[in-house]
């Protein structure tokens, strides 16, 4: 029967201790297990709870055809989801015993599953290579002997591999959902036992993995990470119950970890030149899908250096570590019969609709022809203005990470981080190259806003900047950008900088000196952003935050300060 809460042996008491501020979503602690069970099982379109311990397909175990089929389980301890509850499904697997946190399930779990699962056909366990795991497997086909049994031990992890044979080997992790994949495809188009065993041991013997970590994961049970790492460490050859590496280094860029981890997966296996694998590259619960796709994309580029081809992927988050902020890879020697049970349906629903055929890397990187002008006078203005916001970047991401979304940063670094100095050309050349700049690199708010302003400003200016000119241009600028997006004066945007300034050479005298007229606008925009420290954002993403803006000052209208000559890196002294 479809449950949502249960009582089972799963809620066991975890033992109290005292543990620092909560920061993960429970009730009681002794009860986490359960209730996270439970609503695994409510959420999942085909899978039911079994009182005795374990997690089954709710529709019928069969082949294509409509037989009986060979019935592939597996299980472990919670903390690794959606393995394995999420791969429960036809096509895949039948039934799943969960224990707790990282705790591997007992023996009387399993062979109740065992028997359920049993249509005849026999059963296969798949079972990672951890020590209980092993152990309950074991014993649990001792207690079902009217049941014909086999089992994959998967061992795949390199980072637990010694030369003797002292020790339990190599740990079983993300590649076992491979197994399963192919343990499940092959029972489901009707395979006997022995066969089913033998493609899922194939492939259990042909992948070899290595995870690293950024940083630990934490435990909804006891509220403690699951080891310590100090910021700036990675921990290399972690595993997925929370184990610490082999060694601990310095974090290195994605290139360079995956330059250390590949070699030894590769030479593991053999490959060389020509050979085709499956690449699994998989989150440990803490990253970021971009991340992830990320180190794909530099696996492809190693790989393709050395003549293998990724002829299946999967991307994203499978095999976890509760919340880890780590990467596994997962190489597979493939064939064409293994890329077949990997494209076959399956119902499980964390099974990606699609998989990664071959396919080749290249950074997505947008090319625009750039207008900033390469000859011609050095610009001092400009090249100031440029010098400033380059050299801002970080304090403006830090103002906007409090009182925004952090991307303000970013943007301006995108539109001028590659610009090299000293810029040349006329003013109005040059202020339309950085309007295109803007508009074409920068993203949401910012770049639609800077491309408006240095529009305006070019069109105003045209040869060169004069007092007339500047007046001129910072008023079509604010009369645009109010239009555009609604913005005024002590709304807490770019507005506050720029109306000001506008309004200090409204109908200022042409013949005024144009450093005059510079310096008189460069004074008033930096009064309003002294303003909008002592006011709450109304537009933007950084209005969603409310009071917590203020003292803060808009770092878009920071950079208008800096387009007049201001000095200061954060025009008001704030102190970031």
């Amino acid at each position: 029967m479809r449950v949502a809460t249960f009582i089972i042996l799963l809620c066991m008491a975890d033992n109290a201790q005292p543990s620092p501020p909560l920061r993960s979503f429970r009730n009681n602690p002794h009860d986490f297990s359960a209730e996270a069970v439970g609503g695994t099982v409510a959420a999942h379109p085909d899978a039911e709870w079994n009182p005795a311990g374990f997690i089954y397909q709710a529709s019928p175990v069969v082949t294509d055809s409509g037989e009986p089929a060979v019935a592939v389980i597996s299980g472990g301890g919670s903390g690794h989801e959606p393995m394995h509850s999420g791969f429960i499904g036809r096509g895949m697997l039948a039934a799943a015993c969960p224990g707790h946190l990282f705790t591997s399930p007992n023996a009387v779990q399993i062979a109740e599953a065992t028997a359920w699962a049993d249509q005849g056909r026999g059963v296969l366990h798949v079972v990672k290579n951890y020590t209980g795991d092993v152990m309950n497997f074991s014993v649990a086909c001792r207690m079902t002997p009217e049941v014909e049994t086999a089992t994959v031990v998967v061992k795949e992890d390199i980072a637990t591999e010694r030369g003797d044979e002292e020790g339990p080997g190599r740990r079983g992790t993300a590649a076992t959902i491979l197994v399963e994949k192919v343990a499940g495809a092959a029972a489901r188009r009707g395979d006997d036992l022995e066969t089913v065993r033998e493609k899922a041991q194939w492939v259990a013997d042909n992948s070899r993995s290595m995870a690293v970590a950024l940083a630990p994961g934490y435990l909804p049970t006891s509220g403690r990470d699951t080891f310590d790492l100090d910021s700036g460490d990675m921990e290399v050859g972690v595993g997925i119950h929370g184990e610490r590496g082999v060694a601990r280094e310095k974090i290195k860029s994605a290139r360079d970890i995956v330059e250390a981890i590949l070699p030894g997966i590769v030479e593991a296996l053999g490959l060389a030149d020509g050979d085709e694998v499956v690449c699994l590259t998989n989150g440990l619960g803490g990253t970021t899908l971009l991340e992830i796709h990320l180190v794909f994309g530099e696996v492809l580029t190693w790989l393709a250096e050395r003549g293998i081809t990724v002829r299946r992927s999967l991307n994203g988050t499978f095999v976890t570590s509760v919340n880890m902020h780590g990467v596994s890879v997962t190489l597979t020697r493939c064939n064409d019969e293994i890329a077949e049970l990997l494209d076959a349906p399956t119902a499980a629903p964390a099974w990606p609709a699609a998989i990664g055929t071959e396919a080749t890397f290249a950074p997505a990187e947008m090319s625009f022809a750039d207008k900033l002008p390469e000859t011609g006078e050095e610009n001092l203005w400009l090249t100031g203005f440029i010098k400033r916001a380059q050299a801002g970047v970080d304090d403006l991401t830090e103002l906007d990470r409090i009182a925004g979304d952090g991307d303000f940063g970013a943007n301006i670094d995108a539109a001028f981080g590659d610009i090299e100095l000293p810029l040349r050309g006329r003013d109005g050349d040059i202020l339309e190259g950085l309007a295109h700049r803007c508009l074409v690199r920068s993203g949401g708010t910012s770049g639609a806003v800077f491309g408006t302003l240095f529009t305006e400003l070019s069109h105003a200016v045209e040869d060169r900047l004069t007092t007339e000119s500047l007046a001129a241009g910072l008023n079509s600028a604010y009369e645009a950008i109010h239009e555009l997006g609604g913005a005024e004066y002590g709304d807490k945007t770019m507005v506050d900088a720029l109306y000001p300034a506008a309004r200090a050479l409204a109908g200022i005298d042409p013949g005024t000196p144009l450093e005059e007229a510079m310096a008189a606008a460069r004074e008033a925009a930096v009064e309003g952003v002294a303003h909008t420290r002592e006011i709450s954002a109304k537009k933007g993403r950084a209005s969603y935050l409310g009071e917590s803006t203020k003292d803060v000052p808009d770092p878009g209208a920071i950079v208008v300060t800096w387009l007049l000559g201001s000095e200061d890196p954060v025009a008001t002294h704030y102190t970031v």
